[in-house]
């Protein structure tokens, strides 16, 4: 009979659970072991000390099947009492392991291009059910019984995490950055399809490859909510995807069932608990498991490594005298932008020692008085203690606002902005506004008559053809911009009655989500803008010596807390210089990786203090040496028992000196930081996944890598799709090369079209939207036929603007046509090979 695993919740602390939600048996095709029985795999779980596993084989649910039948089978003769000697021993067995060992019926769907996706499901999910819902999934029914990872055309990913979560089970993608997986690197299609599949609401968690890497670009670090175009922090997890019983020693692409399991919080053994942890945003409930010998995992260790971040602040104490503003300050600018998590009892800086929180539920009361006292509207805010160094930390887990704007004594709003916390400037109070409108706006369409819809398509064909007669003729960027960092757009100085200068105002662009805006003053700017406003008033770009490669060139290079800036420059069609000021290496891509990189070892660097702003003397940084580049890191891990080749495959975690400049993961060009106004809106964005040698059942090659793909998408029937891909080849001991070969537009629509077909009505996306209407009631109730529109464009000073206001461009962005090789092999830059690569 199907299992359900329960225990008493009545003052039961969480603890710990080990769990492999990736396990094959005989029933997948591909198994690699003869002659292992169901009950051999309950007892490797028991000695690998699961308490979680889940069945999973190819698109069948054939093996969960045989598990049960096998109980079944032996329990039937129990009853006429035709049991053997040996057949009692495997029944008891069976019983005690039962009660040991919650085991959840699953399955590892083939989706469309070839993605896996897990489905876990409660105990007592029917064999039957299973079934009808991979039929459902399009599963042949001739191959329900096969096991086989190909089963032809199936279901779409997105249509498998959807189907998954309406049964009621937990929807994984498997190995997502290895092969078959969602972000695994070196597979080219839409970012929109990637970013899609990794950050759907039906989405549960990320299984990963290198979960316990301390490299900057593990997966992890890659989807913790700090880029624009993933603003989603997805739980990650690892699973052994186990094809045999015993893994092989020395190497990782053949593990056994446990051999990679990861270790959940849980007051309870049960699939309702579990559920409830991946549904939560309090991503410390769950690590990978490192064996007690070597080191616990620390999650506030894991959060220190990363600092102050857009989703993440620290603080050493609550506060001497009650509790300290500042973290209500946080509060507020996380739940006005992407949410996050606050530490109380440590600071962002690894090096310092942790103080801890001397009376934590004290000071948990005292934070959530606070809370409700001084933030406007309710939000509701959970405050949990974790253990690090023998201290007491607080954690608080904000959540991402679905009433924006908040504001701190009903009058004062905050915004997170990178890993700073600035009371928002009056354009970014329009935009929150704006956002909360888009909500209810979504919410009402289904009422509005279809006069409406005409009404409101005719405005949208009026206000397009006024702004393409108006508009003028605007000059081009080869290259995109960085994506974080600054522009200074434009600037005016008020005159006072006596003709004298009285206050110059700026408008500034934020690169990073690429809004504008408006009447920026030196006393109202944050510490970015600050530095910007300075360097843009002395006409540093004027009179430096600047290292260009092409049109792009670097100006500055700095180090401010340990991290490096830049300020770059680019000069458009009409020799117009453009300076991006602040750039980090989460903003370079492209043409500005391969300044950067040209520029190595000759431009300085200048490192400013934090707090006076003092500058020392100019050093010059040098490129990564080859030792320093095949430099690999040891996890945890590893030590116990991952092999020589998953140390191979592990990405070379370099840190950058004070005087060393280096290159950062490329990004793609920015969308709005995700609210849920801005998430019912998505703006076309370009792609970038991480990127990792591992993969799940394939030997990791050296050599294998990232093909970086740009898309860029426009909305207005004068416009064409363009695609642009920059394949990079480069190995060890030669330099960057470029193959092409071109892909037509036609080419791009229909695999794009291919890639997210679906059941679904397609949906129209937003155009220009200017029409004045008496009132915004008549704005919340607008057609149906827009209530998942996509903005494409919106103009400054509009009436009905729906999402943002951003200012007209200076520049129009184009992209090259791209030529891509796809049958030439696409390599890893040099600095992702490992030490022997």
């Amino acid at each position: 009979m199907p299992q359900r695993k329960k225990q008493s919740t009545k003052n039961a602390l969480p603890q710990w659970k080990r769990m492999d939600l990736h396990v094959h048996t005989p029933a997948s095709a591909d198994y690699r072991e003869s002659g292992v029985s169901y009950l051999d795999i309950l007892k490797k779980g028991e000695q690998k000390g699961l308490d979680i596993f889940a069945v999973t084989d190819h698109n069948t649910a054939a093996g969960y099947r045989r598990y049960l039948d096998e109980i079944e089978d032996l329990e039937l003769l129990e009853r006429r009492n035709r049991l053997t000697d040996e057949e009692k021993v495997q029944l008891q067995e069976f019983r005690r392991l039962r009660e040991k060992i919650l085991v959840l019926p699953g399955f590892e769907l083939t989706c469309t291009l070839g993605f896996h996706v897990l489905g876990i499901f409660p105990p007592e999910t029917t064999v039957r059910e299973l079934e009808h819902l991979l039929l459902n999934l399009h599963v042949p029914a001739e191959k329900l019984d096969v096991g086989s990872g190909e089963v032809g055309a199936t279901s779409d990913v997105l249509t498998a995490y959807r189907l998954i979560n309406e049964a009621g089970g937990i929807a994984i993608a498997a190995h997502a950055n290895s092969s078959h997986g969602v972000a695994m690197p070196g597979f080219d299609f839409g970012g929109q399809t990637r970013i899609a599949y990794t950050q759907d609401e039906n989405l549960h968690a990320l299984e990963v490859t290198d979960l316990t890497s301390k490299s900057r670009r593990r997966t992890q670090m890659f989807f913790s909510g700090t880029k624009p175009e993933y603003p989603r922090k997805m739980h990650c997890i690892q699973g052994s995807d186990a094809h045999r019983l015993n893994g092989i020693p020395g190497n990782n692409q053949e593990l056994g069932v446990g051999d990679r399991p990861t270790e959940i919080l849980l007051s309870e053994t049960s699939f309702d608990a579990m559920m409830a942890v991946f549904l939560a945003r309090d991503f410390s409930k769950t690590r990978p498991y490192i064996p007690a010998a070597l080191s616990e995992f620390d999650p506030l260790y894991a959060a220190r490594e990363e600092g102050d971040s857009l989703v993440q602040a620290f603080h050493e104490s609550a506060g001497k005298h009650g509790i300290d503003r500042r973290i209500l300050q946080d509060v507020v600018a996380l739940a006005n932008t992407n949410g996050g998590a606050i530490y109380v009892g440590a600071s962002a800086n690894i090096r310092q020692q942790i103080q801890g929180v001397s009376k934590p539920s004290e000071t948990t009361n005292q934070l959530r008085n606070e809370i409700g006292k001084h933030i406007v509207p309710p939000l509701d805010v959970q405050i949990d203690t974790l253990k690090s160094a023998g201290k007491t930390i607080l954690q608080m887990i904000v959540p991402r606002g679905s009433e924006v704007p908040y504001a701190l004594d009903a009058t004062q709003i905050f915004v997170r902005s990178e890993n700073e916390t600035s009371l928002a400037v009056r354009d970014e109070i329009v935009n929150l506004v704006r956002d909360a409108v888009a909500v209810e706006f979504a919410a009402r369409v289904e009422k509005v008559p279809l006069e409406t819809v005409a009404a409101v398509e005719s405005a949208e064909q009026i206000v397009a053809a006024q702004e393409k007669a108006e508009a003028a003729p605007a000059v081009t960027l080869v290259s995109p911009p960085p994506h974080t960092g600054v522009e200074i757009v434009s600037s005016k100085t008020r005159k006072g009655d006596s003709g004298k200068d009285r206050l110059t105002q700026y408008t500034m662009r934020d690169l990073r989500n690429n809004r504008i805006i408006h009447n920026v003053t030196r006393s109202s700017a944050r510490k970015l803008w600050q530095y910007a406003i300075g360097e843009y008033d002395k006409k540093t770009a004027q009179q430096a010596d600047i290292h260009w490669l092409g049109d792009v060139g670097l100006l500055k290079a700095s180090a401010r807390a340990g991290k490096l800036r830049y300020d770059l420059v680019q000069r458009d069609s009409g020799g117009e210089l453009h300076v991006y000021y602040g750039v980090t290496d989460d903003g370079i891509h492209g043409a500005w990786k391969d300044l950067i990189e040209s520029v190595a070892g000759q431009a300085p660097v200048v490192e400013i203090e934090e707090e006076n702003g003092s500058v020392s003397t100019p050093e010059t940084f040098d490129a990564l040496s080859e030792s320093e580049i095949g430099e690999g890191e040891e996890t945890a891990e590893a030590s116990a028992q991952a092999t020589t080749d998953e140390l191979a495959a592990e990405q070379p975690d370099v840190e950058f000196s004070e005087m060393t400049l280096g290159i950062g993961e490329p990004l793609a060009p920015p969308t709005l930081i995700t609210t849920p106004g801005r998430s019912l809106f998505p703006s076309p964005v370009y792609d970038l996944t991480p990127s990792t040698l591992e993969t799940d059942d394939t030997a990791a090659t050296h050599g294998l890598g990232v093909l970086e793909a740009a898309e860029a998408l426009s909305e207005s029937t004068d416009t064409q799709k363009t695609l642009a891909a920059d394949a990079r080849v480069k190995t060890a001991d030669q330099p960057p090369e470029y193959i092409a070969a071109e892909i037509s537009p036609a080419a791009v629509d229909s695999f794009s079209s291919a890639a997210m077909r679906a059941p679904e009505t397609p949906v129209p996306r937003f155009g220009v939207l200017s029409v004045e209407l008496p009132s915004a009631i008549e704005v919340a109730t607008a057609p149906t036929a827009f209530a998942n529109l996509e903005p494409t464009e919106i103009v400054s000073g509009e009436t009905l603007a729906p999402i943002l206001e951003s200012a007209q461009p200076a520049a129009e962005m184009t992209m090259p046509p791209v030529n891509v090789n796809l049958d030439e092999q696409i390599v890893l830059p040099t600095d992702s090979l490992p030490a022997d690569g």
